[in-house]
């Protein structure tokens, strides 16, 4: 059977990236003890990845890149900001292990969306945080195997997802 729409796909795959040279390396594995298993079609990948095993079948390897632009988008300037330093007091004082530079903290928006953010720097008065996706302007190089294709259970296509 071949990867189509409103099909549940199983796959294994190494990911990497083309992030800078201090941080350049393996990003993430699915292996056969936990394969990645998705409703293809319905927008729960990022569109490159889709594109890249489109009309696959079971047993066919696989390799692509993707473009930023089809994975995370570019960096967007906007979504770094600085916040007050204030609100990182924990029982009224300024946690500095926390602030470390490249530390990702949990944090939640003003409409209470949980989102993280990594600490690019901080001074006296404020935190500059960088709320984009860690993968935003890098390209993703996917490589791996199609372990099964199948159709999706009628309660698979309801819920929007694999079962």
């Amino acid at each position: 059977m071949k990867i189509d729409s409103n099909k549940v796909v199983t796959v294994t795959y190494r990911l990497h990236a083309n992030l800078p040279a201090e941080e350049q390396k393996h990003i993430e594995t699915a292996d056969q003890s936990r394969p990645l298993k998705f409703l293809y079609g319905v927008g729960m990948m990022i569109p490159g990845f889709e594109r890249g095993l489109e009309g696959k079948g079971s047993g066919d390897s696989f390799s692509f890149t993707i473009e930023a632009d089809d994975a995370y988008g570019s960096t967007d300037a906007a979504a770094i900001i600085d916040l007050p330093i204030e609100i990182f007091k924990v029982e009224g004082v300024i946690d500095f292990d926390m602030l470390k530079v490249g530390n990702v903290l949990p944090m939640t928006d003003q409409e209470g969306n949980m989102l993280n953010g990594k600490v690019v720097s901080y001074d006296e008065q404020k935190v500059k945080m960088d709320f984009n996706h860690p993968l935003a302007g890098h390209i993703l190089h996917f490589s791996g195997e199609i372990v099964e294709v199948r159709e999706a259970t009628p309660e698979e296509m309801d819920h929007g997802h694999v079962h």
